[in-house]
């Protein structure tokens, strides 16, 4: 059953969720967030922390390295027009319903097609299964995320569990040399343009070279028949470079040959010089080389896939595996030195408390309730179980902060996470309110809408913790007394756990003796004139507001008139 939250704790749990987030390294952790949202079923919170304890010790910093290079692996099933399945009647209707490729019953609609696949004998034999038909769906999601897949093998090592991902990384390293040529024919025409250049620099090389043993008459001649373009000509006289120069273009032929895997013919003969592939042929190379590929890919793929295929569903669970680790070592970082919380059934009390979102805080310990065993704070030994607690006190000492503190340990021990104190003991809870001080709203309208949701808070029965920031703001201190007296009753009759902000300790305290009325005391001013306040509320004691030190500062800061204006102002607190 889920802990109910007003707004403004709704607020702080939204504020934590972000902290968490703030630390996840893969963008679909987060959903795992979402399964701890606060609860008030005891026994769920305990088996939350046990998972929490079980798991959050075997999280370490160097995973998040490895973490970040995980990405998503997507089987998507696609339809491929490169193939043709050929079936019998019978098998048609299932066929197409894998919605892979095209599907016929006759073997003449086959034509045209790189890939023809069959159950009946007729081409490429297949059983109607995905993995058959398209096993690069399987093949290529893997090959892009070898990174990934490394990156797992790594976090299994360091998690000490075992791992899909090695066996399926030397599976795939067979299809290196078809995807050696699946970039080569990306590359088709800057690899020709390459070799056409080194051709005809070296045959430019070997004319030069020839050029060099001939007669002055010879050199005229040749020379000659080059301007014309007659090279038949020439070669006729000077057979041996001709022979080295056919030499040169049959082994530039057979070196692409070798490298693409498909026999070459792609030179013409009849000019030697300057050498150039006609585009005709460099598209028919094209055509020949992407036919031979898909069909070496497609029988590779289906071959890697049948070893690997049983290991796929362990991997989406390694692939999940890791999402949970991500959100385990983003809690642990949120939470490092927090604690877990004891459960009872006597209220909220935490010692050395930290505010989450404030920097350096002065850490404080506090109870609503009973004060358990363990409690053991200055001042703590005259609490007697008080459930209805007024807080009073400097203003800017830390009350606000206070209430927050507490709606932030109850929220992530209600989330089952350990909480930021030294030690905390918290009962569960049904609901949670926390009425912040708008600061901005006075008048009716505002008094009327925090009174309607006080009354709200106060509704029915349960286990309840309501923290209230100085309600008397929007409203006359005397009936402010009074509505407050009364609210405070009911909420004591109902067993309720209350915390009050209020300036009026005094006149409350003798309205409400079941009520512990706690301080927060200014103690003075520093060097800078600025205010020293302790924020370890003083249990049972009303704090004294700020008003006077504040009153002494302007005293000594400024001069003349005014300065003896503050003097006579001091004199009358002092007075009192």
């Amino acid at each position: 059953m889920a802990l109910k939250l007003n707004p403004e704790a709704k607020a702080i749990q939204r504020l934590i969720r972000e902290e968490i987030k703030a630390r996840l390294v893969l963008s679909g952790s987060s959903s795992f967030l979402d399964k701890f949202e606060p609860t008030s079923d005891k026994e769920e919170i305990l088996r939350r922390q046990d998972y929490f304890r079980r798991n959050l010790p075997q999280v370490r910093p160097e995973l998040k390295v490895y973490l970040s290079k995980v990405r998503p692996i997507k089987f998507q099933r696609d339809y491929l027009h490169d193939r043709i399945l050929i079936v019998d009647e019978g098998e048609l209707e299932r066929a197409e319903k894998l919605g892979l490729c095209e599907v016929t019953t006759r073997i003449e609609d086959a034509e045209g097609y790189s890939l023809v696949l069959s159950t009946i004998g007729y081409g490429i034999s297949v059983e109607l299964t995905p993995s058959q038909i398209a096993p690069e769906l399987y093949i290529m999601p893997l090959w892009e995320n070898r990174g990934t897949l490394k990156a797992l093998t790594k976090i299994a090592e360091l998690s000490g569990k075992m791992s899909a991902a090695p066996q399926i990384i030397a599976a795939l390293s067979e299809l290196g040399r078809v995807m050696e040529k699946r970039k080569l024919l990306d590359e088709l025409e800057e690899l020709i343009a390459d070799k056409e250049r080194q051709l005809n620099e070296s045959i430019a090389e070997k004319l030069e070279k020839f050029s060099l043993t001939l007669t002055g008459k010879e050199l005229l001649e040749f020379l000659g028949e080059l301007k014309d373009g007659n090279y038949e000509a020439i070669f006729s006289h000077f057979g041996d470079v001709e022979n080295e120069i056919l030499d040169l273009i049959n082994n530039a032929e057979k070196e692409l040959t070798e490298s693409l895997g498909v026999s070459v013919d792609l030179f013409p003969r009849e000019e030697l010089y300057p050498v150039r592939a006609p585009p005709e042929r460099v598209e028919l190379l094209r055509e020949e080389l992407e036919s031979e590929l898909k069909l070496e890919f497609y029988l590779k793929s289906r071959e890697i896939v049948e070893k690997i295929f049983p290991l796929l569903q362990p991997l989406r669970k390694e692939l999940e595996g890791v999402h949970e680790l991500d959100f385990l070592q983003a809690v642990k970082d949120f939470t490092e030195s927090f604690t877990f919380p004891e459960l009872h059934n006597d209220g909220i009390a935490f010692i050395n408390g930290r505010h989450l979102f404030i920097e350096n805080p002065q850490p404080v310990s506090y109870v609503v309730g009973k004060r358990p065993e363990g409690f053991d704070v200055p001042g703590s030994d005259i609490l007697r179980d008080e459930r209805v607690v007024i807080l009073t006190g400097a203003n800017s000492g830390g009350k606000t902060s206070l209430l927050e503190l507490t709606t932030q340990i109850t929220i992530l021990a209600h989330m089952g996470l350990p909480v930021s104190a030294d030690k905390a003991w918290v009962e569960p809870l049904d609901e949670l309110f926390f009425f912040r001080r708008k600061r901005s709203a006075y008048g009716a309208g505002a008094f009327e809408t925090a009174l309607r949701s006080f009354v709200r808070a106060l509704r029915g029965e349960g286990r309840k913790l309501i923290l209230i920031d100085e309600f008397e703001a929007i409203t006359e201190p005397g009936a402010a007394v009074k509505i407050i007296g009364e609210l405070l009753k009911i909420a004591h009759e109902k067993g309720f756990y209350v915390v009050i902000v209020s300036h009026l300790g005094e006149e409350l305290k003798a309205e409400l003796p079941f009520a512990r009325v706690d301080g927060i005391e200014a103690q003075g001013l520093d060097e800078k004139l600025n205010l020293l306040v302790d924020r370890q509320p003083a249990f049972g004691k009303i704090g004294r507001s700020t008003p006077e030190l504040i009153v002494e500062r302007l005293a000594r800061k400024k001069r003349g008139n005014e300065r003896q204006i503050f003097e006579r102002v001091l004199m009358a607190f002092r007075r009192d």
